[in-house]
């Protein structure tokens, strides 16, 4: 038969956001990456036992297994396969999304599965297209692209911690840590009490996009928590009265 990458077959057949067997009892140990040199689909806490091999990160949308545009680009030609937008990025559905059409009208149709696409795509998933290819063409070398390293973006979590209790990040010695993620401080309802910190921290919203950075000395007093939190809300400044 006509013999498709390892690292595309892995991608297609191996099962994501699953618990990880290696990991079952830590948090956050859902299967959400690929190692393409291993061949196997990862969880976060694996990444460190796999940080000098090309990874890619898989995403869910719309309950179907997608990956960045941009990260498959560099393993494979994507040209003529719509792409989606979530997050600010475009993704890739991985495998076929059959759709069975009785009346087919005008338009683009996927050349695998029959789903209808916008202008000018013909094909709605990467499946699709290896599938397309290996039909007409019979040979998928000339659309595979040389990757040597292909690392998880910046912001993918990466715990420290491999119990299953709270993750923590102890560095008595500095004041400066190398965080794979911003820490967030999470504030009593007390509000008498100050707290101590030995790290840059950074208090971060989701969907807000704003980082209020936190102070380098040891202790945080209550006026900055203060600070801290009403610009985190965003109270707005009035005009003064003419």
């Amino acid at each position: 038969g006509i013999q498709k990458p390892a690292w595309l077959e892995a991608l297609y057949k191996e099962k994501f956001f699953v618990a990880c067997p290696i990991h079952e009892n830590a948090r956050k140990n859902e299967k959400n990456v690929c190692c393409l040199d291993c061949c196997t689909s990862i969880c976060p806490h694996c990444v460190p036992s796999h940080r000098f091999h090309r990874l890619v990160q898989v995403r869910r949308y719309v309950y179907h297994d997608v990956v960045r545009l941009e990260d498959l680009e560099k393993l494979i030609d994507c040209s003529n396969v719509q792409a989606y937008t979530i997050n600010s990025a475009k993704v890739v559905f991985i495998k076929k999304r059959p759709q069975n059409r009785q009346f087919k009208g005008s338009g683009n149709y996927c050349t695998s599965c029959d789903r209808s696409l916008q202008e000018p795509y013909i094909h709605c998933s990467l499946g699709c297209k290896v599938d397309f290819v290996l039909k007409h063409y019979k040979d998928l070398s000339p659309y595979i692209r040389p990757c040597t390293t292909l690392q998880l973006s910046p912001d993918f979590f990466v715990p420290h911690d491999m119990g299953d209790d709270d993750m923590t990040y102890e560095t008595p010695h500095s004041t400066i840590v190398d965080l794979d993620e911003p820490m967030c401080w999470s504030f009593g309802s007390s509000g008498s009490e100050t707290m101590s910190v030995g790290y840059t921290g950074f208090v971060r919203k989701k969907r807000s996009g704003l980082y209020v950075c936190g102070r380098l000395a040891n202790r945080v007093s209550e006026e900055d928590m203060a600070t801290s939190i009403s610009r985190r809300k965003g109270i707005p400044h009035r005009s003064p009265l003419c």
